[in-house]
């Protein structure tokens, strides 16, 4: 008997103290997530509608996260374009020496690849059984002008001073030098070979002839460049062309000349994309002094394009997008947040410019964004679970 009593008595504890345990376990469960969502809710305002609108952190809890915060203010937002700009030569400076008569060359004056020429200085020297004869009709033409004088009928005055006239256009059209002509009226003399003289300024760029050398009409002799303009040319995403246009100024830099700046302007902005890299050409002008810039160099471009000359203006790092919108905290009071949206313009080195959304003097959250909205959706999320 005392056995059973004994045996009886054992169970009776063991089924209290399961029991107890038990509940203890239960109530644990219950409390835990309690206190979990109370430390996240208790940083969570609700509105009559049971969704989450003011973000409240606590002091412990923003110094925690890092949050900063700025003043919205108006000011000029002007957005910096940098490209990698390669110079090249001024088209409009490049100049073909060609010949519009057969003939040899019997001396050249500029023997080699690379020579600066100034204008009118010689450049070779041709003979042209064309140009001779052509000048020796013009030498007779003005011998029968001056014997003839007075004395012939006005009609064949007429007709010696239109075969005068004829010669020497014939001369003309054949490019020969004004002073040759003037020179063969005042001597009446003629020369075997005429002398060529450079059109322009510039750097021989090309030499395709030799002395002795027989050329023909059309014949490509020299190409001169003046490099005291250059073109730079530069590539431009298809996201920044919109705010590209003619006539803005721009600056050149290069690693070659430390710490100087060339400035010149936007001249073209060719009229279609490259499909591989989105990208336009854009061509700039620019000076040269003492042609510092070489044909072939590569150096940076910058573009400062005004945005706003006031505009309202948004740290980046204050945005918050979704892909779908745009939102900013702004502070409402210490540790009090609303998250609100905004419609956003261009971005300016930093900052973009507001279209709606918040006013001057209001102040935004400008880091730890993220961790804000991790923060409120935690809570709505503690919230929903607890109801």
């Amino acid at each position: 008997m005392r056995n059973r009593t004994r045996i009886r008595t054992i169970s009776i504890l063991i089924v209290v103290t399961a029991g107890i345990v038990f509940t203890v376990t239960i109530r644990s469960m219950r409390e835990g997530p309690r206190r979990t969502s109370e430390s996240v809710t208790s940083a969570m305002k609700m509105d009559d509608s049971g969704h989450a609108n003011d973000i409240v952190i606590s002091p412990t809890q923003l110094q925690t996260l890092g949050v900063r915060v700025d003043t919205l203010r108006y000011r000029k937002l002007e957005k910096v374009i940098r490209t990698v700009g390669r110079v090249d030569y001024d088209e409009r400076r490049l100049t073909t020496v060609s010949t519009k008569v057969s003939g040899w060359i019997e001396k050249l004056h500029v023997d080699y690849t690379g020579k600066f020429v100034k204008k009118q200085e010689p450049l070779y020297e041709i003979y042209s059984p064309e140009v001779v004869s052509a000048e020796e009709e013009y030498v007779l033409a003005l011998r029968g002008q001056a014997r003839a004088g007075a004395e012939l009928p006005a009609r064949w005055q007429q007709d010696v001073k239109t075969l005068l006239e004829s010669a020497k256009r014939r001369l003309e059209f054949w490019d020969v030098p004004s002073e040759h002509i003037q020179d063969l009226e005042k001597t009446q003399r003629i020369t075997k070979t005429m002398m060529i003289h450079s059109p322009a300024d510039g750097f021989v760029l090309k030499r395709n002839i030799l002395e002795g050398s027989f050329v023909k009409p059309g014949y490509e002799l020299f190409t001169i460049a003046d490099i005291s303009r250059v073109w730079v040319y530069a590539d431009i995403y298809e996201y920044e062309l919109p705010l590209i246009e003619t006539g803005q100024t721009a600056e050149f830099s290069s690693s070659y000349f430390p710490g100087e700046t060339f400035i010149g302007k936007v001249t073209y902005i060719y009229p279609y994309l490259e499909e591989k890299t989105r990208t336009v050409k854009v061509r700039f002008e620019f000076a040269n002094p003492g042609w510092k810039l070489k044909p072939g160099m590569f150096a940076n471009v910058r573009l400062n394009v005004p945005v706003a000359e006031k505009g309202l203006a948004l740290p980046e790092e204050a945005v918050l997008d979704t892909g779908e919108r745009q939102l900013v905290f702004i502070r409402k009071s210490e540790g009090v947040f609303e998250p609100r949206e905004v419609k956003l313009g261009l971005k300016a080195e930093g900052y973009y410019q507001v279209l709606e959304g918040v006013a001057e003097g209001e102040v935004v959250a400008v880091s730890a964004n993220f961790l804000i909205d991790s923060e409120s959706r935690l809570g709505s999320a503690m919230m929903k679970m607890k109801m």
